[in-house]
C-alpha cells in the first residue's frame, strides 16, 4: 500500500530536520547555502531513475550526442575513469554509493562542455579535453559537475520551478509520463548562480583529499579569461563570470587550507589527448 502524501511530507520534514545536524566535514557543511524548496518525498533512487531516463534520451540521439564506445576506446575511458575514481575515493562524495557515476565521452572536438545528470550520469565532451592542459584541470571540471549531482541541484531546481507535486507523482508512480516530462525539462535546465558556486565549493572539497590541487576548477576559468575568446565555450552558458569564479574558488581553497600546488605523479593527459587524436 502506497504512503499518503501527508505521511510522505511528514517523513520528508523529519529527514530535513535531522539533516540540519551536519558533520563539519560533510559536503553540506562545506558549501554555501541556497534558498531552495526542501527535497521532500523524492528518494535517491528516484534521482537515479530520472538520470537514467535522461541518459537514455541522450544516448539515443546519436547525431546530437556522438558517444564514443568504451570497448573501442579503452585508453581515454581508462584515464577518465581514473580521474572519476580519484574524486569518488576522496571520501568526500556524499552519495558515492547511492549513484552509479556512469561516464560517457561525447566526441565533439569543437564543443567545450561537460555535465552530470541527477543520479550521477557523467558526460565529458572531447572539446573540453582538447582545450585543457592536464588531469588536474579536468578533475576540477569533473568535480564541479559531480557536485551538482551530489548536491541534487537539478531536482531542487525542478521543485523550485514546478513545486513538489510532480516529484511526488513520480515517487508514488501515480503519473507514468511525469518521469519522461522531467527528463525532457532537464535538457534545457540552467543552474542558478548559487548552485554554481556550491558546485565550485564541492570541487574544492573533493579535490582537497586527492593528489590534485584543490583549486583545480579555477584553472579552466583562468584559461578562458586568458584566451580572450570572442565566442565563449558552451560550458560558460551555464557557468558564467569566469573571473569572479576564479576568485571565489581560490578563496574557498584558502578557507579550507588545502594544497593548491600539488603535482600528480601519474598525469596521463598527453596520452589522453593523443588517444582521442586531439
Amino acid at each position: 500500500m502506497k504512503k499518503s502524501i501527508v505521511s510522505t511530507l511528514a517523513l520528508g520534514s523529519l529527514l530535513l530536520f535531522n539533516n540540519c545536524k551536519k558533520d563539519k566535514n560533510s559536503i553540506d557543511a562545506n558549501v554555501k547555502n541556497c534558498i531552495d524548496i526542501p527535497i521532500i518525498g523524492f528518494s535517491l533512487s528516484d534521482d537515479v531513475a530520472l538520470g537514467a531516463q535522461t541518459a537514455a534520451q541522450i544516448d539515443a540521439e546519436t547525431a546530437e550526442f556522438p558517444i564514443l564506445d568504451s570497448a573501442s576506446n579503452p585508453t581515454p575511458y581508462r584515464i577518465l575513469y581514473k580521474i572519476r575514481n580519484n574524486i569518488l575515493n576522496s571520501g568526500k562524495v556524499k552519495h558515492k554509493a547511492d549513484f552509479p557515476w556512469r561516464l560517457r565521452i561525447i566526441n565533439k572536438p569543437d564543443v567545450q562542455n561537460a555535465f552530470c545528470t541527477p543520479g550521477g550520469f557523467i558526460y565529458v565532451y572531447t572539446g573540453i579535453i582538447k582545450v585543457l592542459d592536464n588531469e588536474s584541470q579536468l578533475a576540477g571540471v569533473m568535480g564541479h559537475e559531480m557536485g551538482h549531482a551530489d548536491l541534487r541541484h537539478s531536482v531542487s531546481s525542478i521543485m523550485n520551478e514546478n513545486g513538489v507535486g510532480i516529484l511526488l507523482q513520480i515517487a508514488s508512480g501515480g503519473n507514468p509520463g511525469a518521469l519522461t516530462q522531467m527528463a525532457n525539462q532537464l535538457r534545457g535546465l540552467k543552474n542558478s548562480r548559487c548552485h554554481e558556486i556550491q558546485a565550485d565549493d564541492a570541487s574544492v572539497f573533493y579535490l582537497a583529499s586527492t593528489d590534485y590541487p584543490c583549486n583545480s576548477a579555477a584553472a579552466f576559468f583562468r584559461k578562458i579569461v586568458a584566451s580572450g575568446a570572442q565566442t565563449p565555450p558552451e560550458i560558460l552558458s551555464t557557468h558564467p563570470d569566469p573571473g569572479n569564479r576564479v576568485e571565489s574558488i581560490d578563496k574557498k581553497a584558502a578557507e579550507n587550507g588545502c594544497s593548491t600546488t600539488k603535482v600528480p605523479t601519474n598525469d596521463e593527459y598527453a596520452l589522453l589527448k593523443s588517444s582521442l587524436r586531439l
